[in-house]
C-alpha cells in the first residue's frame, strides 16, 4: 500500500505520516529530505523542480515491488503530483490512499509555521506569507482528510489509523 500525504506546510503532515510510518513498520519518504539532498549535493541542483517527486516516485516504486507498505510525505499541491502518485502504486499493483492534512484555525496554522525549527539541515522554512500564497489546488479526487487543529499526535494517528483500510483490503 502506498500512503500518500499531503497538505500545506505547518499542518502537521510530517509529524503524522513520521508517526504512521513507525507504527507501520513502513517505508518513509520525504520530499523535503530529497529535495534537500538534491540541493546539497555536488550538482547543487537548486531549484529542483521536479527532481525531489521524480526520485521520490521511483524510491516508492522499488519499495512498492518487494512488498513494502510506503508513506509518501510532501505539499503534493496539484492533480499532476497527486495523479503521478497514484500511478506509481498502480504500476506496482498496490492500493493507494491520499490522506491530506489541514489545519482549520489559521491562528493555529500562522504559529506553527512561524515558530517551527527545520530537522534538515540547509532546509529553509517557508514564512507564513508564502504558505498563504502557495499554489495548492482544490481536490477532485477521494482523500481521508485529517484536521489536525487542537489535537496531539497521537490523537490524529488514533483518527487516521481507524479511517485508512488495512492494507490489502480495499
Amino acid at each position: 500500500m502506498l500512503i500518500i500525504f499531503s497538505g500545506l506546510p505547518g499542518t502537521g503532515k510530517t509529524t503524522l505520516a513520521r508517526e504512521l510510518a513507525r507504527r507501520l513498520g513502513a517505508t518513509y519518504l520525504r520530499i523535503d529530505t530529497i529535495e534537500q539532498a538534491l540541493k546539497n549535493s555536488s550538482l547543487r541542483i537548486d531549484p529542483v523542480e521536479d527532481a525531489g517527486y521524480a526520485a521520490g516516485f521511483a524510491l516508492a516504486a522499488d519499495n512498492l515491488r518487494i512488498g513494502r507498505v510506503v508513506v509518501a510525505d510532501s505539499v503534493n499541491p496539484i492533480d499532476l503530483t497527486r495523479s503521478a502518485w497514484r500511478n506509481v502504486a498502480e504500476r506496482a499493483g498496490c492500493e493507494a490512499v491520499d490522506v491530506e492534512v489541514i489545519c482549520s484555525d489559521p491562528a493555529e496554522h500562522r504559529r506553527r509555521v512561524e515558530t517551527r525549527v527545520s530537522d534538515i539541515a540547509s532546509l529553509k522554512q517557508p514564512t507564513w506569507a508564502e504558505v498563504q500564497g502557495r499554489d495548492y489546488a482544490p481536490w477532485n479526487s477521494e482523500r481521508i482528510v485529517i484536521d489536525t487543529t487542537g489535537k496531539p499526535p497521537a490523537e490524529m494517528l488514533a483518527e487516521l489509523l481507524d479511517r485508512l483500510p488495512s492494507p490489502g483490503n480495499s
